[in-house]
């Protein structure tokens, strides 16, 4: 049995993702207290929740879409964040649970901060974060280390006009259009013909500076979670939809998720694939790769989670519980990562 420890959960905050992350937040810290914790729960948007708003939102749960760019930007403006190092929530903790998922949570802005004041924090460094967070400069690193990953171009940023033919005659239809830098598919669509491309180019315009578009893979929806050295268990996502999109993905019963049914061998290069994913990106604690393995059984790597979702239809913890692992047990070794790396850090 761990000692008890104060820790700080910083959830919610203003990106896209935001109930997202309330809800993963939430269940850790419930989890956490099992275990014994202390556990404060910070929002950076709106400070520190008490009990009975911790349980309102527990109640409200995910819904099945994100918040609206009004309603963020409204967060955004009260936003802690410039603040944040100076919380003795955050300076009195002996381990801060990083829940924050998509935007300065995700994106190694956050995880800086905290380097700099010196409080140990769950996951990947701000190097990681930051570069796992763009999924153009993370396929860069992926191919380099040999990890497969689909064709892509970037969308013009200058003004140019986007040649809709020629983007068919480099990927072939249809293709993923997606913010380089969101997560839990929030802005992205799959395009199935020239004229539909520019207007999904726009809306992911809506929710970053720059945009992907990604040859499409077809075939099965993998993921695979690390936790510390081990290789959790493949999980295989059957959405109800054609897109495994925000609805499918937090709404119970819009997906069936499941332990893949895979041969050794592929099992095996699933684990190979991931494990070098995890250390070309330089990821640290917990994380998780999501695949397509199209129907020649070769798997494609999509994208890295530095901090993958902990809600109650995450995948996570789905591929935890598979491998024996329970919830709580999950967020305790999660910490004793981050304790152990900061150990490793002074030595």
């Amino acid at each position: 049995m761990f000692s008890p420890l104060r820790i700080t959960v910083l959830l919610g905050g203003v990106s896209a993702e935001r109930d997202v992350s309330l809800s993963s937040g939430l269940r850790i810290a419930a989890a956490l207290r099992e275990q014994g914790h202390t556990v404060t729960c910070l929002d950076p948007a709106e400070g520190v929740l008490t009990r009975d708003t911790e349980q309102r939102l527990l109640a409200a749960g995910v819904g099945s879409a994100p918040p609206s760019l009004e309603a963020l930007a409204g967060l955004a403006q009260r936003s802690l964040s410039p603040v944040m190092g100076t919380l003795p929530e955050i300076t009195g903790a002996d381990c801060v649970f990083l829940a924050l998922h998509g935007g300065q949570g995700e994106d190694g802005t956050v995880q800086a901060l905290l380097d700099m004041v010196g409080v140990p924090y769950t996951g990947s460094g701000h190097l990681a974060s930051a570069l796992a967070m763009d999924k153009h400069l993370s396929k860069v690193v992926l191919r380099a280390a040999g990890v497969a990953t689909a064709n892509w171009i970037m969308a013009p940023t200058d003004g140019t006009a986007l040649d809709a033919d020629a983007v068919g005659r480099t990927l072939d239809w249809p293709v993923v259009v997606k913010p380089s830098k969101q997560g839990s598919t929030v802005g992205l669509s799959i395009v199935g013909e020239p004229a539909a491309l520019e207007p999904a180019v726009a809306d992911a315009f809506r929710y970053d500076d720059e945009v992907m578009i990604e040859r499409f893979v077809p075939g099965q929806e993998l993921t695979v979670g690390i936790l510390g050295d081990q290789v959790l268990p493949t999980i295989e996502i059957q959405p109800v939809k054609a897109l495994y999109d925000y609805e499918c993905k937090y709404t119970p019963g819009m997906a069936r998720e499941f332990v893949a049914d895979l041969s050794p061998d592929l099992q095996a290069k699933l684990a190979d694939q991931a494990r070098r994913a995890f250390g070309a990106l330089k990821l640290g604690g917990y994380a998780r790769i999501d695949f397509r393995l199209d129907p020649h059984g070769q798997p494609w790597c999509l994208e890295a989670n530095t901090l993958p979702g902990m809600t109650p239809t995450s995948l996570i913890p789905q591929a935890a519980a598979a491998a024996g692992v329970l919830f709580p047990d999950l967020c305790e070794r999660i910490v004793q990562l981050a304790l152990a790396h900061r150990d490793r850090s002074r030595a």
